[in-house]
């Protein structure tokens, strides 16, 4: 009789994680934040486009970056991106996607979209091109009748730049510029997502004085603090893709659970909000507590040119009102005299310049400090009396505006708080420098000797 070796049978090997082609949008000018965030997650990422940075991701990246990203405005999975130059190209090849592996039959999938410099220019006649074409696709991959829209929301979106449609599913929800604890807010309010870039241009770092004494609402120090705390942005908030079956609760349970044991305690030096008005004050003083930083900043109503500290060395960082006209004239004096139009200025126009040819008395109390300002005032440096060592072009809204950053000089040893190791990491090379500008890094090391040095700023006032 034949002994017949037995044979053995390899397991299957495991499945391969899920993985996403996936788009951060953020606004102009924050993109190579944004990617720098992303690395700090262990994710590689590259920018595509003005606004957009793409990498590839598992649900587990979907998840952390939903959770941890400061600068960015959503996490987009981008579906498929093809020539569309007319509505049967666009119909046809939406449909020949294989949308009931990305949608559940019980999907609601409302479509938005946009179209720029393209031949279709109707949007709604794209949204329902694209919106009949999935569910022909669903109908198809389900192999069903009816699709009742009753369950998870996938929002698609169909971008049609130059004739190039981009399909893309929403995970985000809400924009993640919206943390939740911001329900008060000022006049004109800066958006967390800006607030956070500012500061991670910066060279502040937890244990450092930073002064905002334009706070408004309080969104530059609240989200220094949650930075300096090492505070997930998104951990108190929803996300679309929660209910996604492909999103499992024990993964987002996991996720947040290592976000939340990774925050660290109160910061060591109270940050300091400022402003004229202290009725918004109040508000601000709120939504520090809703943000679970109220015991890391000291909110006081005071006007700009009482400002002050014993510290040598911080960061003022601050968003100052810039005056947006509406309708004909200049926003400044220098502008009207540019123009020999000094009949043009209403009385606004002349307490705004008075505003910011103050601003170099204030910063001469604080000599040794560094300064960051985002304003879309004209001829800020002009009112300064010196250039910027760095100036970036960043949008609020639709404003465009411009970040002057003047660097002070490198902290003494002595003064530099305990947890900071190191110096904080060089901005990204996409800042634009001075012409007079030689590298990138701080300043070097101002000699001991001289305990106070001397101040950069000018003692009065430029001449107008």
């Amino acid at each position: 009789m034949e002994n017949k070796q037995s044979e053995s049978i390899a397991p299957p090997p495991p499945a391969a994680p899920q993985s996403f082609d996936l788009i951060v949008p953020c606004a102009f000018g924050l993109e190579a934040i944004v990617k720098r965030e992303l690395k700090g997650l262990g994710i590689e990422a590259t920018i595509s486009d003005s606004g957009r940075v793409s990498f590839r991701g598992t649900p587990e990246m979907v998840c952390q970056a939903n959770l941890w990203l400061r600068t960015a405005d959503r996490i987009l999975i981008r579906v498929a991106e093809f020539p569309a130059a007319d509505f049967d190209a666009l119909f046809e090849t939406t449909r020949q996607i294989n949308w009931g592996k990305l949608l559940p039959a019980d999907a609601a999938f409302p479509v938005t979209g946009r179209s720029i410099k393209s031949t279709l220019t109707s949007v709604p006649a794209c949204q329902r091109s694209v919106k009949k074409a999935i569910v022909d696709a669903m109908m198809r991959d389900h192999r069903t009748s009816e699709l009742p829209e009753t369950g998870p929301l996938y929002k698609v979106d169909v971008a049609i730049v130059k004739d190039v449609a981009t399909l893309t599913i929403d995970t985000t929800g809400r924009s993640l510029h919206r943390r939740g604890y911001r329900t008060h807010i000022s006049s004109a309010p800066l958006k967390e997502t800006l607030a956070s870039a500012m500061v991670l241009l910066s060279y502040w770092r937890s244990g450092r004085p930073l002064i905002d004494p334009f706070c408004g609402s309080g969104t530059i120090p609240i989200e220094a603090a949650r930075i300096g705390r090492n505070l997930a942005p998104g951990l108190e908030r929803e996300f679309a893709c929660q209910a996604w079956p492909n999103f499992s609760a024990e993964l987002w349970s996991d996720t947040r659970a290592t976000a939340a044991n990774q925050s660290l305690p109160p910061l060591e030096e109270k940050l300091l909000g400022s402003d004229i008005d202290g009725r918004v004050l109040t508000a601000a003083r709120d939504n520090a507590i809703r943000a679970g930083v109220q015991d890391d900043i000291h909110f006081q109503a005071m006007p700009v040119h009482e400002i002050s500290s014993s510290k040598r060395f911080g960061c003022l960082i601050t968003n100052p009102p810039y005056g947006q006209r509406i309708g004909p004239g200049h926003s400044s004096r220098f502008d009207a005299a540019d123009h020999d139009d000094q009949d043009s200025e209403g009385p606004e126009d002349w307490e705004l310049d008075e505003l910011y040819e103050s601003l170099p008395q204030v910063f001469e109390k604080l000599p040794t400090w560094s300064r960051y300002i985002l304003t879309a005032y004209p001829n800020f440096e002009r009112a300064m009396g010196r250039s910027a060592n760095r100036r970036r072009k960043l949008y609020n809204g639709r404003i465009e505006c411009t970040y002057y950053q003047y660097q002070g000089p490198k902290p003494y040893a002595s003064d530099r708080p305990a947890t900071e190791k190191s110096p904080p990491p060089a901005e990204p090379t996409t800042s634009e420098p001075t012409k007079s500008e030689s590298n990138t890094s701080e300043p070097a090391t101002p000699e001991p000797a001289e305990p106070k040095p001397k101040s950069p700023w000018p003692k009065s006032p430029p001449n107008s």
